[in-house]
């Protein structure tokens, strides 16, 4: 039987998600005001109870997904499972699942939301988006992996931090934590939650990999082309360039083994095929005069430069500095 009670206590869960679908955020701090009054199992609220304490800014209460990319899948799931995919209530949604539209709950759809996996819609309802469909229903083998990297490029602070990290290794935590607490405003005490969550969700989209003891960043942007796209590519640029036959290469590497070695056996027949004198600074170049004035001149005279850093050798850190300086091609 209904009683008054439980018909206020729906009442309430409808406003929420009416007050969530202007502002994904709000759903975090209702969550977290209205968790205590379940678990006290108070379902009337007083008049003087029922205002809330103004909330907290966004950036103090940390603006990114509570829930990995793919566990917060689980809502927009359950709709197109159940409903087939139909907008529905906050409490529907919830049945779907099996639980109450509680704090918890709310959490999850705002984590969903964040991500783009649910439209909200007027009236409080929600659905799932066309990305949470391409991800879930996937009709190529590429959809699934796309649509979980665009979630993750659409999640606040979670993209702030891939696109900061892109194509390097991350770094220790001590500079992570530092990285995303000054200039992106994680909250301090939220980065633990924070780390696993972006982990975990770049993890899932294929876009960390192993690099020794590191953990890489994945560009995507490097990886949008095809192949033979990018082969195409590339012999288009070639024919724009303009080769001439003292047009020279230099190569800024150091000269012990086993880098040293790969002067004659790769970067030497790599560079005359293309047309170029490869010129390094040992013999090519060494003659009477300032050592360094020689290099300057082999920098400045070059055409292109190739650049050896494995070893992080400091001469050719040093010569790398000079052709950075005279904005030369590497």
């Amino acid at each position: 039987m209904t009683t008054a009670s439980q018909v206020a206590s729906d009442k309430i869960v409808e406003a929420k998600a009416i007050q969530s679908a202007k502002q994904s955020d709000a759903i975090d701090a209702d969550a977290e005001a209205t968790s205590p009054v379940r678990k006290r199992g108070k379902r009337k609220r007083s008049k003087k109870s029922s205002q809330k304490k103004p909330a907290s800014p966004v950036s103090a209460r940390g603006g990114f997904p509570r829930h990995s990319v793919e566990k917060a899948l689980r809502i927009p799931r359950a709709i197109l499972d159940q409903n087939a995919g139909k907008p529905c209530t906050a409490k529907d949604a919830a049945a779907f699942v099996g639980v109450k539209a509680t704090g918890p709950f709310m959490v999850e759809v705002a984590s969903a939301t964040k991500y783009g996996w649910l439209d909200r819609l007027d009236g409080g309802k929600m659905q799932p988006s066309a990305l949470a469909k391409k991800a879930i229903r996937p009709q190529s083998d590429s959809d699934q992996l796309e649509a979980m990297r665009e979630a993750v490029l659409k999640a606040p602070e979670i993209s702030d931090l891939y696109k900061h990290y892109r194509g390097e290794n991350l770094p220790d935590d001590e500079f992570f934590k530092n990285t995303a607490v000054d200039t992106y405003h994680v909250v301090a005490d939220k980065f633990p939650e924070f780390r696993q969550v972006f982990l975990e969700s770049l993890d899932t989209a294929k876009l960390l990999t192993k690099h020794g003891e590191k953990l890489r960043v994945v560009d995507v942007a490097e990886e949008k082309l095809p192949e033979s796209q990018k082969d195409d590519r590339i012999k288009k640029l070639g024919r724009q360039v303009s080769i001439s036959a003292t047009d020279s290469c230099f190569i800024m590497q150091p000269f012990k083994p086993p880098f040293g070695d790969y002067y004659d056996k790769i970067y030497k027949p790599a560079i005359e095929k293309a047309g170029l004198r490869p010129i390094r600074a040992d013999a090519d170049i060494f003659g009477t005069g300032k050592i360094i004035d020689q290099i300057w001149s082999g920098i400045n005279a070059a055409k292109v430069l190739v650049a050896e850093l494995t070893s992080r050798n400091p001469n050719v850190f040093y010569e790398l500095g000079l052709a950075h300086a005279l904005r030369k091609p590497l």
